[in-house]
């Protein structure tokens, strides 16, 4: 029963989010600017010890747009389709975890996650910017949507993530 109540959530959350993004006028989606300073990750995990927080995260390769149906042809040339779907492509060959310091002062911007416990309410709204100890606690709280689903743009600066991004996927 819970499998089919998520299941029933997911697209009602999904269908939420196309939604938004169409109506989203003025205010859509706009790529991620890569910079050399930025990777980006799945996070597997947040770990908070004697005030310092650290994220094991999985390093992938995010395309958009026309790189994205590059690399998607590249690498799947028997797919039938002409690019990637939804106009982004992930590669991931393998789980390699890596432990990141976190600065205190880290910015955080978040595109989509339960803001108030209703599914109906996890809209879409960009680059929200939310304290570290809030993204701790939305990345603990996956009964509306679990954003551990979610790629993440960090930027590092000697060492440390000084910001993290919530990638939207459509």
């Amino acid at each position: 029963m819970k499998k089919r109540t998520t299941s029933i959530a997911l697209i009602v959350l999904g269908l939420t989010a196309c939604l938004t993004t169409v109506s989203a006028g003025d205010n859509s989606y706009t790529p991620v600017k890569q910079t050399s300073d930025m990777i980006t990750v799945y996070i597997h995990g947040i770990d908070v010890r004697d005030g310092q927080e650290t994220l094991q995260v999985d390093p992938i390769q995010w395309f958009e747009g026309k790189a994205a149906d590059e690399q998607f042809l590249k690498d799947e040339p028997d797919s039938g389709l002409n690019g990637a779907p939804d106009g982004y492509y992930i590669v991931n060959p393998e789980k390699n975890l890596e432990t990141l310091e976190v600065d205190p002062q880290a910015d955080v911007l978040m595109q989509i996650y339960d803001r108030t416990g209703n599914v109906l309410d996890a809209t879409t709204e960009w680059n929200q910017s939310v304290s570290l100890e809030k993204f701790n606690a939305i990345y603990r709280n996956n009964a509306v949507v679990d954003v551990s689903d979610y790629p993440y743009h960090l930027t590092l600066k000697n060492g440390k993530v000084i910001r993290i991004v919530q990638q939207f996927v459509p």
